[in-house]
């Protein structure tokens, strides 16, 4: 098998393995201990080594790792790759279950920008945390259910026959609410979820505290096209940036004097703002605490801040020749091109003159294509995890990702000639 077809082949399987961050966050850590990285606690005293590998997590969600640099003490700095474990999807809410015309029904909440249409009609089930009663103190425990559980039919044609004029508008909360069983006697379907999940999990209903449940489609990830040029995923946004960070990362052999770090963060599609997420101190915490072993911490930090540099990994717009006008003209990033470099002179993303000029130098030198990307001046623009990065930590940061479209769909596409370029030019990075 090529490196790329290996690639390719290891990032469907670590997307179909992951439908929740929960689920993302515990790939990885599976991966980083086969590779002999050693777990932290924040609560715990710390006792690193020169170019000792570890990670820590926060929430179960996010997940930073990291290799000591041999030169720590002496402010060298830290090269900071970043992404984010959530992708859009509906979560159940607390009290989800109700019949309603002779159906069993959950309750969903939409999280992050959904393009909600794609997720009618489609075989879904549930995945998640379920917290759990313990003797001491409540357990955690990751839930999949592999089966299609639930489904969200469109109304017939026949019922809406401006359906395909007008678009199918969905209210979010009568429209949206999957189907997930027959309505039963009085009293016995209420608790049909729970007794499922209790199943599941090998304890009793009466045992379950609280339950963070997603649906996912359950389709795995597929190889596309006419000559097997594109990948078709749910989740590529933003998984795929996680694996090829990580993949950068852990294929770091060589000893550096800058400590090489990965940070992916839950809740960036909802704006970062939460414990776990980018614009919580979890990064800087970490950061701050690699050079406490200094004589002056303090300066030493700061200084480091100073010597370091951020890439924000993100997955990008690719132009969709069915509304290639959506695109500034000399601005079309497309499959399988390579990394794409995001500017915005607005703040939206973080890359500015310097750190784009560095990162396509980067990229030239571990022979890595490298395409732009600003959006049309009459158009809103997304962001990334880059701004705040940048502006809590004052680091020199450049905003990149692969091509892709269908973004924030339940199904998303790529170019499969794009992932190991961007692994590529990552390892550069570590190396350099």
């Amino acid at each position: 098998m090529s490196n790329e077809k290996k690639s390719i082949h290891d990032l469907l399987e670590f997307i179909d393995h992951s439908p929740t961050p929960f689920h993302a966050v515990e790939e990885m850590k599976n991966k980083l201990r086969t590779q002999g990285y050693s777990e932290l606690k924040e609560s715990d005293a710390w006792e690193l080594t020169s170019n000792g590998k570890y990670f820590l997590t926060r929430n179960d969600s996010s997940l930073i790792a990291f290799i000591v640099g041999t030169k720590t003490k002496d402010a060298s700095g830290f090269k900071i790759i970043g992404a984010h474990t959530d992708s859009p999807n509906l979560k159940l809410k607390p009290n989800p279950a109700y019949d309603k015309s002779g159906y069993l029904q959950l309750g969903v909440e939409v999280y992050g920008g959904v393009l909600l249409t794609t997720w009618t009609d489609r075989d879904l089930s549930l995945a998640g945390r379920v917290i759990i009663k313990d003797k001491k103190q409540p357990q955690s425990k990751l839930v999949r259910f592999d089966e299609s559980l639930l489904r969200i039919p469109q109304l017939a044609i026949h019922l809406n026959r401006d359906v395909n004029e007008k678009g199918l508008a969905l209210n979010k909360q009568n429209h949206l609410p999957p189907i997930f069983s027959l309505a039963g006697k009085k009293g016995s379907t209420k608790d049909l979820l729970e007794k499922k999940v209790a199943q599941k999990l090998k304890c009793k209903p009466a045992d379950i505290l609280n339950m963070e449940l997603s649906l996912y489609d359950i389709q795995p990830g597929a190889i596309g096209g006419a000559e097997g040029e594109f990948i078709f995923s749910g989740r590529l946004d933003n998984l795929a940036s996680c694996h090829a960070a990580l993949q950068a990362l852990t294929e770091s052999k060589a000893k550096d004097s800058m400590t090489r770090v990965i940070a992916f963060y839950d809740h960036e599609e909802v704006g970062s703002d939460s414990a776990q997420g980018a614009g919580s101190p979890f990064l800087k915490d970490v950061l701050e605490r690699l050079t406490l072993k200094s004589d002056n911490p303090r300066e030493t930090f700061f200084r480091s801040m100073a010597n370091s540099f951020f890439i924000s990994a993100d997955m990008a717009h690719a132009v969709h020749p069915n509304y290639s006008e959506k695109h500034d003209a000399k601005h079309m990033p497309i499959l399988n091109g390579g990394p794409v470099i995001k500017c915005n002179s607005n703040q939206r993303y973080a890359t500015e003159g310097v750190s784009s000029a560095w990162f396509e130098m980067l990229c030239k030198k571990a022979g890595v294509p490298v395409q732009k990307f600003v959006v049309r001046s009459d158009l809103g623009c997304g962001s990334t995890i880059g701004p705040i990065t940048a502006s809590n930590l004052g680091i020199r940061t450049v905003d990149v990702g692969n091509p892709m479209l269908s973004m924030h769909s339940i199904r998303e596409m790529a170019g499969t000639k794009d992932h190991l370029p961007l692994i590529k030019a990552f390892k550069e990075y570590f190396i350099v």
